[in-house]
């Protein structure tokens, strides 16, 4: 007995993602999309397709994994395939396999390690851990013809938001990672003509939602999700291309340092006040004094500023001396930064809230250059605390390192632009106004 595809209910999103050959494969954006469907018919058309072709489903929950999965492919594949509920697969008479699984904690994703499959689904993707991902791409292998997929669908949000983001969305890939390898099909619910037809109360429900929700879960907005702390961020308003930083410009510097990672970045403020981030770097595993000589490389203009957050005071007891001594012994003299984070964040925030400007159109007191992605990356990816809802959550840590610099950027409230009518070097109150600021920034 043939599956049964009726080509007229499909979208075009659907009908791309059937016909989708790379090697990763991912498949939403907004919820309501016929994701999951699509998911049980390539997988049954691909058992018999290609006799003997191995096969694994995966939902993060068993309760999801049921519902989802497992009780409508026992009524779409009978009398096609047999269900065996002992490793809970489905059997192909040409050979095929289809087995299915859930992965709720990182420790479940193990069972399959030195395992080999041709086809890997994981349903929900944001729902899994990148170590999950990680662990299951190495299970994608085996010496035959059979293609080698990996199908992914996936709405914003989550705790692997952000590394479906980055492979399918902002395409920020990692070495080892071929660019060609990577698809992205986008879907929204108006693409379910079913779903559209026969509830329509559901569209409604998700065109009411909040702001930040409705851009998430009906237009599949990759940059808000539930639970982001910056849901001001918007890229078309806080990402902008480079420019050169005009010379009236004050330039600053700040940074979160640590062996694991240095994280700087170079900031102007304009005769408005507004703060221009327009250089980053972002190096793991440089000893202080390499961190010093990098950002000393780096700087290529006059900074008013190097600022620091305050534990790089604290003095070593390998060399009795602090990091902001021996920044200060490599030329780079740094300005402790405040460190209230509740009141930092919440700072921060205003910097990042929409305004309409001189213009009339839509800017932010700080913007960013789309030369420093990680940063870009970062800011909207940061999530509550679950403790404390005022505070950021400390973790993915690799995200916190460049938000964390532009707090303390932030904490010394900067002063705008001096233009050079109001400069005079000669007159001694230039001096005044930066110690009053040093002042101000390490008080």
């Amino acid at each position: 007995m043939p599956v049964k595809i009726d080509l007229s209910t499909m979208s075009d999103r659907q009908k791309a993602f059937f016909r989708a050959r790379t090697r990763f494969i991912a498949y939403g954006g907004a919820r309501g999309g016929g994701k999951s469907w699509a998911v049980r018919k390539k997988a049954a058309l691909l058992g018999l397709r290609y006799p003997g072709i191995r096969m694994l489903l995966l939902r993060r929950t068993f309760p999801e994994l049921r519902e989802n999965h497992i009780l409508p492919l026992m009524a779409e594949l009978n009398g096609i395939a047999s269900y065996k509920e002992t490793d809970k697969s489905f059997l192909f008479p040409n050979g095929s396999r289809l087995r299915l699984g859930y992965c709720d904690n990182d420790a479940d994703v193990l069972q399959y390690q030195g395992q080999e499959f041709d086809i890997i689904f994981i349903d929900e993707a944001t729902q899994f851990t990148r170590y999950k991902y990680d662990v299951l791409t190495a299970c994608l292998r085996g010496a035959n013809d059979f293609p080698k997929r990996f199908y992914l669908t996936c709405n914003p949000g989550g705790v692997g938001h952000e590394w479906v983001k980055r492979l399918f969305i902002t395409k920020r890939y990692e070495r080892g990672e071929n660019p060609a390898d990577y698809t992205f099909i986008p879907a929204r619910v108006y693409d379910n003509r079913a779903l559209v037809t026969r509830d329509p109360g559901y569209v409604g429900m998700l065109e009411n939602l909040p702001e930040d929700l409705r851009r998430a879960w009906l237009d599949g907005d990759w940059n808000v999700f539930v639970g982001q702390y910056f849901t001001e961020w918007r890229e078309d308003i806080h990402v902008v291309e480079p420019f050169p930083i005009p010379e009236g410009w004050r330039r600053y510097f700040a940074m979160d340092y640590g062996l694991d990672m240095l994280a700087g970045y170079w900031i102007a403020v304009d005769g408005r006040g507004r703060a221009y981030v327009y250089r980053e770097v972002f190096k793991p595993g440089l000893v202080i004094s390499d961190a010093a000589k990098e950002i000393r490389r780096l700087t290529v203009e006059p900074v008013y500023s190097y600022i620091a957050p305050p534990d790089l005071w604290n003095r070593r007891q390998d060399t009795g001396k602090s990091v902001a001594e021996i920044f200060a012994e490599q030329g780079i003299p740094l300005v402790r930064a405040r460190n209230d984070r509740v009141a930092g964040w919440l700072d921060m925030k205003e910097w990042l809230k929409p305004v309409t400007d001189e213009t009339g159109e839509m800017s932010a007191g700080l913007r960013v250059f789309r030369s420093c992605p990680h940063l870009i990356e970062s800011i909207p990816a940061l999530q509550f605390d679950e403790k404390n809802p005022s505070d950021c959550a400390a973790e993915p840590h690799e995200f916190t390192h460049g938000p964390d610099a532009i707090r303390y950027f932030l904490a010394g409230r900067p002063a705008p632009a001096v233009s050079p009518r109001e400069r005079d070097e000669d007159d001694p109150g230039e001096y005044e106004d930066q110690v009053n600021d040093f002042l101000r920034f390490g008080g």
